[in-house]
């Protein structure tokens, strides 16, 4: 299972749209299923719904957010440094190497 993807929601629309330049590496199709979760559900929502209207009809959320996801039960990774949103041109933690 790929692991998430944090984007600032400013950014959203052209960091996942695949005909934009500043899209993000894993942003290749319109047919890709983007999940978005906010803290309550309610910014998610709109989101996704912008996300459809530039055409990718596969965008959704998580009715209640991150409140719903923890209230239950399921499973949250919590990870000792926070992950932080990618930079335009950052690379994703895959395609890092060391050395």
């Amino acid at each position: 299972m790929p692991g998430a993807i944090v984007i600032e929601r400013n950014h959203l629309e052209w960091r996942l749209d695949p005909l934009c330049d500043a899209r993000i590496p894993e942003a290749t199709s319109a047919d890709i299923r983007w999940i978005i979760l906010c803290d309550e559900g309610y910014s998610s929502s709109l989101a996704a719904s912008s996300l459809r209207q530039i055409g990718l009809a596969n965008a959704t959320d998580v009715i209640g957010g991150f409140q719903a996801w923890t209230t239950a039960g399921l499973q949250v990774i919590r990870l000792a440094t926070p992950t932080r949103p990618r930079g335009p041109g950052e690379p994703t933690r895959s395609e890092l190497t060391c050395g």
